[in-house]
């Protein structure tokens, strides 16, 4: 007997809570997304995700510990090898990443790759750095839309970005450039977990503007996940934001497309109030990534964890008794850290439901794939044999 109908997840991109023990390999000793975000605010005004429990998982100013008798605190931890989005978003739904994506963020593309590029495309590559996808239209753009070359860029991600103008290259042509980088970068000495097609338009650097024809070509998840699982037997697997793309389409059964966090949240409280599905709702909040942590920018950082509090109070308020809801994060990214890149930390876990009468805080885990497996233990369903995890049993026998 399955003890929740509906189960929404929405990962705060980024959101981490302190830094995992083998931080130093990553050059992230110290990082703490949430307490450090907080100190540079002068606090944070969150009294939703307080009163979930958040001021039992570390020393966020702003925060205090309070009763919490709705709603599980804990942290998790990440067993795999990695602190990017694929890798955070794969683990939490049973997938162990032992090799981390390969990133190109401090040196561009090898040159070996960009000359493959280039011949297999027919086209120039101008750029080849990590960059803000904005900053670049204004940097290169003419000179793109001048020589129909291809502006080829990163960021902190293991990602390659092609931008486009959609009337000098157009649509096809880009996704045709596209498909050939993803088939290259399919190599082992150039693994890279997405390309990303980013089409603009405008006259000039002034005006230059992306488009809504985002193409994103990621390379399918390693093995089974929970919502293939899910998938296979009949349940709801519903993805706003980029959780889609993230997993290749695998596993996904429907998915919306956001433009910021506000819109993903407001989708999110739409699919509480409006559709009666039995199954998981995956959501991914991104600019708490995009926009503040790779800018290095605590104060829109704290501001948006704040504007996300006040939705989460709206979604809790339209919640039935046997709906779950858990609110997590997929890595780190400390916006007082040095360099643009995401952190290797710690994630919360805030976990409400209205049926629950014990809620309290629980010891750390140790992966983020306890969440996939309490999922399919909800639903009566068994893990593959691939995959990691095991239940957060006091969430299904409060």
């Amino acid at each position: 007997m399955k003890k929740f109908k509906r189960i929404f997840v929405i990962v705060t991109d980024s959101v981490g809570i302190g830094e995992m023990p083998d931080a130093d390999k990553f050059n992230d000793k110290g990082t703490n997304t949430f307490v450090h975000t907080a100190e540079r605010c002068n606090g944070l005004n969150v009294p939703v995700m307080n009163s979930m429990g958040l001021g039992d998982l570390a020393p966020i100013l702003g925060t205090t510990k309070v009763a919490h008798p709705h709603s599980y605190c804990m942290r998790l931890r990440e067993r795999s090898a990695g602190k990017d989005t694929m890798t955070g978003h794969w683990e939490m739904m049973g997938i162990l990443t032992t090799k981390p994506f390969q990133t190109f963020t401090d040196t561009g593309f090898p040159e070996s790759l960009i000359k493959e590029l280039e011949e297999k495309t027919g086209h120039k590559v101008i750029g080849n750095k990590a960059a803000s996808g904005t900053e670049i239209l204004v940097e290169l753009g003419e000179e793109q839309k001048r020589d129909n070359s291809l502006i080829v860029y990163t960021s902190a991600d293991s990602v390659l970005q092609i931008a486009a103008h959609e009337e000098t290259t157009g649509v096809p042509e880009l996704y045709r450039c596209c498909d050939i980088a993803r088939e290259i970068c399919m190599k082992p000495e150039y693994f890279v977990g997405r390309i990303i097609a980013r089409p603009f338009v405008g006259d000039n650097k002034t005006n230059f503007k992306r488009t809504p024809n985002r193409h994103d070509l990621a390379v399918s998840p390693s093995g089974t996940t929970a919502m293939n699982i899910l998938q296979d037997n009949h349940y709801m697997v519903s993805c706003i934001g980029k959780i889609a793309d993230i997993f290749n389409q695998v596993g996904v059964v429907k998915t919306q497309k956001t433009v910021s966090n506000k819109d993903g949240m407001n989708k999110t409280i739409d699919e509480a109030k409006n559709h009666d599905f039995e199954g998981l709702c995956y959501v991914n909040l991104v600019e708490f990534d995009s926009e503040y942590g790779h800018r290095r920018n605590p104060i829109g950082y704290g501001k948006a964890l704040e504007e996300f509090d006040v939705q989460l109070g709206e979604l809790i308020s339209v919640l039935k008794d046997d709906d779950l809801l858990m609110v997590t994060a997929d890595h780190g990214n400390d916006p007082t850290h040095t360099g643009t890149d995401h952190t290797r930390e710690k994630v919360p876990l805030l976990v409400y439901s209205k049926s629950f009468e014990h809620g309290t805080y629980l010891e750390e885990r140790d992966t983020f794939a306890d969440i996939g497996a309490t999922i399919l233990k909800n639903f009566g369903l068994k893990k593959a044999d691939n995959m990691i995890g095991e239940p957060i049993e006091e969430l299904l026998n409060d």
